[in-house]
């Protein structure tokens, strides 16, 4: 789509004067009236300028500067080491140590445009793909995380059902088991009360007969008389007297007896703070990214050598102030050092080899690589484990504890390669970040692994004991095939 905005002339503006322009120089990146369109097109050095109608003329998104924004100069120079355009004082300040500097103008000739373009859009494309894959991750994550949340919360409810209905369930058994206490007390004392109350009127009519008993009859006729109702009377006596040791006349209290677990029980959760903590567990998400982490050159293109035509050159040497022997070492992504010192210290140096800080990790390490950007993981065999530290929290994350002792370490495909051995059992494992075993396969060797190299599910370590002048490298596919590669004094047997 053409641009709805009217673009002036630029020689014309140069004169202060306000012209539309009808067509566009690519090289003198302005438009040009017709007049100066004419002029343009008669000069020597503009005549073969690359120039479209005005109209099918698509401004770029933003400008192009052809000067360095730190230096104000202009851009003349390429550095191949780090892939950019330099003036002569970024050359003098900061690429002084890079070799290889050439020409942009030599470098710009020999780039294929096309090719770059389609290039960057692929990683654009690419990066457009991660984005999306992590928006929808993120979006799918959080409506997992609502049902987590919702679930917690029901987890719990179920479990207050579940202790509300038991305790429903005592509290019926407790209120039955009293209201049958309660009829069988309330019924044999009601039963002793009709007992009592009808010996009371048996008694009455004793009384009633005694008082008829007049004195005036004879004497003989009153004693028998009076002599009968005694013996009744004494019969109620010795009723009474039973009744003192008859539970029966005994008052009654119903009380409760309390479980001694119902007091523990409350203490308990008197004492209870919480019902559990509720936390965020973070898990790498795997991205597959398919834009190019190291970018190749634009000019040229490197074509893989084979073994024996490779040679090696020196392209930076950094002094680093460390006097005891190396058990390992690595490049971090952020150009900075991991050292580990042979007495098991890790040290992190800066890019140009300074000592930053020695990571505060127990311990005495052996073999280290990079997991992510700020997570590296560590051997150690005295403790047969491997450490997972954190270098932005300065802390140990995890702890993976192994049956053998551990020395090589290498991380590729979100899994760990470990050499361990025991006794003279030497075994190379994969394993994930759990510590989960996915492939052991059992190799020959006659010194520990200490060196091992992880990539492209191929593993290759040394054995340094096997040869004095021999180099013996095993490469062990993921079938588990061990192959053997010798090299004696620089050839291939």
């Amino acid at each position: 789509m053409a641009s709805s905005k009217s673009i002036p002339c630029g020689p014309c503006q140069e004169g202060k004067v306000n012209t539309k322009a009808d067509i566009w120089c690519y090289n003198c990146d302005e438009g040009l009236c017709s007049t100066c369109s004419d002029h343009h097109k008669r000069i020597k050095s503009s005549r073969d300028h690359k120039t479209i109608d005005i109209k099918s003329y698509k401004p770029s998104i933003q400008a192009i500067k052809t000067e360095c924004d730190k230096h104000g100069q202009q851009l003349n120079l390429y550095c191949p080491s780090h892939l950019m355009p330099c003036c002569d004082e970024c050359i003098s300040t900061n690429h002084s140590n890079c070799i290889g500097i050439k020409s942009l103008a030599g470098v710009v000739e020999k780039t294929k445009i096309q090719k770059s373009k389609e290039s960057v859009e692929k990683d654009i494309n690419s990066i457009l793909h991660l984005l999306d894959k992590i928006v929808n991750n993120k979006s799918t994550n959080i409506k997992t995380g609502e049902q987590q949340c919702e679930g917690i919360k029901k987890s719990f409810h179920k479990i207050r059902e579940k202790i509300n209905k038991h305790l429903d369930h005592l509290e019926k058994k407790l209120c039955q088991e009293t209201n049958n206490l309660w009829d069988q007390e309330k019924s044999t004392a009601r039963d002793f009360i009709s007992e009592c109350k009808e010996e009371k009127t048996k008694l009455k009519k004793i009384q009633e007969h005694l008082h008829r008993i007049e004195t005036h009859t004879s004497k003989l006729h009153s004693f028998l008389g009076i002599h009968q109702l005694e013996q009744q009377v004494h019969q109620y006596q010795q009723y009474v007297e039973n009744l003192e040791k008859d539970n029966r006349t005994k008052a009654f209290d119903i009380k409760l007896k309390q479980n001694h677990e119902i007091e523990t029980i409350l203490k308990k959760l008197r004492s209870l703070e919480s019902l559990g903590d509720v936390t965020v567990v973070k898990t790498e998400t795997d991205l597959n990214r398919e834009t190019s982490v190291r970018r190749k050159a634009q000019v040229e293109s490197r074509v893989q050598s084979n073994i024996n035509n490779m040679t090696m050159n020196i392209e930076t040497k950094i002094e680093i102030n460390i006097k005891k022997v190396i058990s390992d070492m690595i490049c971090l992504m952020d150009g900075r050092l991991i050292v580990v010192e042979e007495d098991g210290e890790v040290n992190l140096l800066t890019s140009d080899g300074k000592l930053q800080k020695q990571l505060p990790i127990p311990g005495e390490a052996l073999s280290v690589t990079q997991i992510n950007q700020n997570t590296i993981a560590i051997t150690y065999p005295k403790e047969k484990a491997i450490k997972i530290f954190n270098m932005e929290n300065e802390t140990v994350t995890k702890v993976i504890t192994l049956d053998k002792e551990c020395w090589g370490l290498s991380f590729s495909n979100n899994s760990l390669a470990v050499g361990l051995s025991s006794d003279d059992d030497y075994e190379i494992r994969i394993i994930d970040l759990e510590g989960n075993t996915l492939k052991s396969i059992q190799v020959e060797s006659k010194s520990d692994l200490y060196n091992l190299v992880y990539c492209n599910d191929r593993v290759i370590y040394s054995d340094w004991r096997e040869m004095q002048y021999t180099v013996l490298m095993n490469q062990v596919n993921r079938s588990g095939n061990i192959h053997r590669i010798y090299q004696d004094h620089g050839d291939f047997v």
